[in-house]
């Protein structure tokens, strides 16, 4: 493109600078003669009052010489009664031209060896006509004209030089950015999701760069959003899983029995490696926009009410407490429900049969509070559960179902962690912020404070009682 370009302009400005240059050294040359002529015509002129006075050989000679004879003048008189023709310096032109001009009592110009004539009639006192002849040399008639073309020539050649050099910068503006776009193209096709493309260059190149950027996002958040997708409809599935895996382990002694719980543990292995590979998605949760959200009592007491049937049949004591009014949260329904499903698994999954757990939902001003606690063992390290790609340290975990709490509670400004439960267990507490601010006084341990002064929430060291 940059090479098109400079040819495209070296071609224009040649075709400009030829059809402007050479009508212009036309007319120099046409001055150049037109001037000489007028300088032969002034001559001619300086001897035409001497001959209308007398036609005496010896005092036209001398105004021919004071005139420029020296220089190519000459006089033709005509033959009268009392003379013969007299023919004063130089004659160059031809007989029938001075003849013609005699005649037709015009100037005339006529070509000779070396250069022009200029024959001029003059009207003597007798009415005869007499002919001054002025010689017009080739050098005369080209005067200044070769250092006009030279002239023409530089600066016809300079606009060239001149179009070119800007035609260049102007390809190098339009090819490098045009470059960099196709680069960053083959990158992405390469696989490298990183690829962008600087916004620079001509108007055309710039919308364009932002729209490879713009669909170069796109295509990061779709291959995310598929991750996630994947990654949270297999984190679900454990969901059901926990329950077949613990109604298989009941099934007592037998060969069905052994091979359903070897199936059961085959899917789950095949779950887990599901959401291991797709672990590697940008993390993304949006909160349900105004208008919208869930009552989280609501959800919590259907959840509390499917996994209280597991928790009868492995002998767990169980609590539930805040739901007895609506509080909603800007959250969606199901998002919730798979929030909770997450942790309780967890319940059911990391500790042993006969564990008591409990959920108790705390309604504030400007937060909601959701805390799911336990008497198991404990997470020696949170913030290594906490982290995305880590688990909690147990065996078989994937560490993505805090990271779905995590992102579920982050969406509305809120955040989640993890602390020691008065059950002697963990304690996770997610916080819904409802206006969509940061709150603040947040910790791993001790009491969680609302905003409002003056008023406590004790989500740690508050005695519970179990049924």
């Amino acid at each position: 493109m940059r090479w098109a370009l400079v040819k495209v302009c070296l071609a224009v400005t040649t075709m400009v600078v030829v059809a402007f240059a050479v009508p212009l050294g036309l007319v120099v040359e046409e001055m150049a003669r037109d001037r000489a002529f007028s300088n032969a015509e002034r001559e001619a002129a300086a001897v035409a009052p001497a001959l209308s006075i007398t036609t005496d050989r010896d005092e036209l000679e001398r105004v021919v010489a004071s005139a420029g004879a020296d220089s190519g003048m000459a006089v033709h008189l005509p033959a009268d009664g009392t003379r013969a023709a007299l023919d004063l310096g130089r004659q160059r032109a031809a007989d029938r031209d001075v003849g013609m001009v005699r005649r037709l009592g015009r100037a005339s110009t006529t070509s000779v060896p070396g250069g022009s004539t200029l024959l001029q009639p003059v009207a003597l006192g007798t009415g005869a006509i007499a002919v001054v002849e002025v010689y017009v040399p080739e050098s005369a008639m080209t005067n200044g004209v070769g250092t006009a073309w030279a002239v023409l020539a530089g600066v016809g050649l300079a606009l060239v030089v001149g179009s070119v050099a800007v035609a260049d910068r102007l390809g190098v503006r339009m090819v490098r950015p045009a470059q960099r776009l196709v680069a960053g193209a083959h990158e992405l096709g390469e696989g490298r999701l990183g690829a962008r493309v600087r916004e620079e260059g001509p108007t055309e190149l710039r919308l364009a760069a932002v729209a490879f950027n713009s669909m170069a996002d796109q295509v990061v958040q779709l291959l995310a959003n598929e991750r996630e997708l994947a990654a949270d409809l297999s984190h679900r599935l454990r969901t059901p899983l926990t329950v077949l895996r613990l109604n298989a382990a009941s099934l007592g002694a037998g060969p069905a029995a052994e091979q359903t719980r070897t199936a059961v543990a085959q899917l789950e292995r095949e779950v887990d490696t599901i959401i291991r590979t797709a672990r590697e998605a940008k993390p993304q949760t949006a909160a349900a926009g105004p208008g919208g959200g869930c009552d989280a009592a609501e959800v919590v007491r259907e959840r509390m009410e499917f996994w209280s049937a597991l928790a009868e049949d492995e002998g767990r004591k169980w609590r539930v407490a805040g739901v007895d009014r609506p509080v909603r949260i800007p959250v969606a329904r199901a998002d919730l429900a798979a929030a909770l499903d997450a942790l309780l698994g967890n319940v059911f999954r990391h500790t042993a049969e006969g564990t008591a757990f409990a959920v108790d939902v705390h309604n504030g001003d400007d937060a909601v509070i959701v805390l799911v606690s336990d008497a198991g063992p404990g997470i020696p390290d949170p913030e290594a559960a906490m982290a995305r790609g880590r688990g909690s340290g147990n065996a078989g975990s994937t560490g993505l179902g805090l990271d779905i709490v995590r992102r579920l509670a982050e969406a509305t400004g809120g955040d989640v962690r993890i602390g020691s439960s008065v059950l002697g267990g963990t304690e996770v507490r997610i916080w819904f912020q409802l206006d969509g601010r940061k709150p603040a006084g947040r910790g791993h341990r001790g009491a969680v404070r609302r905003r409002r002064p003056g008023k406590l929430v004790s989500t740690f060291n508050r005695p519970r009682s179990l049924p």
